[in-house]
């Protein structure tokens, strides 16, 4: 992603934000509705997610914008494997592995879930916004875990409500430094992009409202202190858990960008899985939950662990 900021001239005043957006990104006017709708719009450091809404001369707009690759849409790979849970007409269900990416951005544009689902579902690629088709919430590269998927407009517009509404229930299981004062919590602390490091997240006024909550499921002292926490996300911001624990001093193991990486224990990666994803189905109304085992690399850390706290 590019982050966009334009003071609106004169000759723009009175512009629909989405009519704006879409002239400083050159996308079409959907997809700079969507991305004004998904929140990616701040108009004098405020979200704003009506695309209908009038701007005044002189306010800044700042967009999180795709990039150039990005805005002619992914291409099919049926090279990406994809790995599926659950699928029918509506919705698909992935596990996705580590170090996959979910949909192409600054960095990496090829070799993509998006590539590997629509290689096997061309029909998303008319789903959802042009750069991430079908794509409702993210994982990030590190994480690995379940993932839900729409394949058709309805269950987009459906699943997109729903996790606005906060009714899907997201799961991670994380393993995080140090011991934590309370067995649990909430972090209600709003996220923003760093000014100074554009791939970077941090707590900030400036941010959008982020929720997570946390439970203590085990914790450790050898070879040092750590904690088993099951986290659950009330919203759905970048590196929202990553940010949140890094916030109040419990930084998840092995993530490089948020200080997690500390000589005293080793992580081939971020400790970070979605272990559990429940809704409703978009047409039948049927509520689905799926659980995915802690994959081989991380269970290996957390066996250690045990043996050593025996």
């Amino acid at each position: 992603m590019a982050v966009v900021r334009e003071e609106v001239p004169a000759a723009m005043a009175g512009e629909r934000l989405d009519r704006i957006v879409a002239m400083l990104t050159e996308l079409s006017r959907s997809d700079a509705a969507a991305l004004v709708a998904d929140g990616a719009a701040l108009v004098d450091g405020e979200v704003v997610r009506k695309g209908a809404e009038r701007i005044a001369e002189g306010a800044l707009v700042e967009i999180d914008a795709p990039d150039t690759a990005e805005a002619t849409g992914p291409a099919p790979d049926p090279t990406v494997e994809v790995a599926v849970v659950y699928e029918d007409a509506d919705v698909v269900v992935i596990d996705k592995p580590p170090g996959l990416v979910v949909h192409p951005g600054a960095g990496q544009t090829d070799g993509t879930l998006v590539a590997g689902l629509l290689a096997r579902y061309p029909e998303i690629a008319s789903v959802g916004p042009l750069a991430r088709p079908g794509i409702v919430h993210r994982l990030d590269k590190g994480t690995s875990g379940l993932l839900m998927v729409a394949r058709s407009l309805l269950a987009y517009d459906s699943l997109v409500a729903q996790l606005t509404a906060r009714s899907v229930e997201r799961r991670y299981l994380t393993l995080v430094w140090g011991h934590l004062d309370t067995t649990q919590g909430l972090i209600d602390a709003p996220i923003g992009r760093s000014a100074r490091q554009p791939t970077r997240m941090g707590v900030s006024t400036r941010g959008r409202e982020a929720r997570t909550r946390y439970q203590v499921l085990e914790a450790f002292t050898a070879p040092t202190p750590v904690s088993l926490l099951a986290c659950r996300l009330e919203t759905g911001r970048t590196h929202q858990i990553r940010v949140h624990l890094a916030a109040i001093g419990h930084p998840v193991v092995g993530d490089e960008r948020y200080r997690g990486v500390k000589p005293a224990l080793d992580s081939p990666r971020p400790f970070l899985h979605a272990e559990l994803l429940a809704f409703d189905h978009p047409a039948t109304g049927e509520h689905l939950a799926f659980e995915s085992p802690l994959p081989a690399d991380l269970a290996a850390v957390l066996e250690r662990l045990r043996a050593q706290n025996r």
